[in-house]
């Protein structure tokens, strides 16, 4: 098995990988590069995973590094998923000194529930709590 390499900091990122990664996925298809730039630029932390130097796996963190964490982004390509990548770059994220003091995160997935409850995730202990605004993702 190759290793996998945890790297984070936007300086260590491939964003034409990353940009092509995140243009597949169902909640950003068709992203741009400028688009993962600023969402980069302006998160806490970006960290991805590296497979022999090549990116392969991407998530970030928003966050105001003191009490609440919000954790996107999180992808692995097709071809490297079921190793274990996903897990190595939130365990990254979670343990992280920049977000030490962190103490309440929070996630949006579709279909990751058991990845992320081996991390400690649970489902909202009390999601009447939680409200949103949903608009549609602009035309771009």
């Amino acid at each position: 098995m190759a290793e996998i390499v945890i790297k984070d900091g936007t300086e260590n990122m491939d964003f034409e990988a990353v940009t092509d990664m995140l243009g597949g996925s169902y909640w950003v298809p068709g992203i741009r590069l400028d688009e993962v730039l600023k969402g980069a630029v302006n998160s806490a932390l970006v960290v991805g995973a590296f497979i022999g130097g090549t990116q392969v796996g991407y998530c970030r963190a928003i966050s105001d590094k003191t009490r609440f964490a919000y954790i996107s982004d999180v992808f692995v390509r097709g071809d490297c998923r079921g190793m274990g990548v996903a897990k190595r770059m939130v365990e990254h994220m979670l343990n992280h000194p920049s977000l030490q003091d962190v103490y309440q995160w929070l996630l949006r997935t579709t279909d990751a529930h058991e990845l992320y409850r081996k991390l400690g995730f649970e489902v909202l202990a009390a999601p009447d709590k939680i409200m949103e605004i949903r608009r549609q993702r602009p035309e771009r």
